[in-house]
């Protein structure tokens, strides 16, 4: 099935217990990222052309499109490249910060490439890296670096992980 399918099969949608209150709840921002590896275990960086830190393939999430789905065209657009993304392996809460709002960050498992030839969006990327998480952590966010340190966990795990802003509740 097809999500026009499923979206079919819930039938009429719900009406407004108080009309125009969906209006006013608040919106989150979502973003879906891959964590692509190298044969040595290398994870893929860009250095983005519209901050100073770098950042994993990835973006975020269009109108009435998935985390999952944003995650695979962003990598499309980024890197040049229509991966078969795999497992979530991380979703994180972001709290606001400056003008951004708070948001949902997912990770999932985007591999491991062989030497592939990149071909990134200018607009998007100047360079990338295949590093360590220790030798990216400095041109890291910390909350980048913990969210990237359970994402690698749950490769070994298998188990997906929740975080709030890179750190496991309680």
């Amino acid at each position: 099935m097809n999500r026009l399918d499923d979206l079919a099969a819930e039938g009429e949608p719900e009406k407004e217990f108080n009309p125009g209150i969906a209006a006013r709840f608040p919106r989150k921002t979502a973003a879906g990222g891959a964590l692509i590896r190298d044969r040595a275990g290398r994870i893929l960086f860009l250095e983005p052309t519209y901050k100073p830190t770098l950042d994993i393939p990835g973006g975020i999430v269009e109108p009435d499109e998935s985390p999952y789905e944003a995650c695979r065209r962003e990598v499309r657009e980024e890197i040049g490249l229509d991966l078969e993304i795999g497992r979530l392996l991380v979703v994180d809460w972001v709290p606001a910060q400056g003008p951004w709002s708070d948001s949902l960050a997912f990770v999932f498992d985007g591999g491991i490439l062989d030497n592939p030839t990149l071909t990134l969006d200018p607009t998007e990327a100047r360079a990338h890296h295949y590093l360590t998480l220790a030798e990216a952590a400095p041109r890291l966010r910390p909350s980048m670096t913990r969210r990237l340190t359970l994402a690698h966990q749950s490769l070994t795990t298998g188990t997906p992980v929740y975080a709030d802003f890179g750190r496991l509740p309680g």
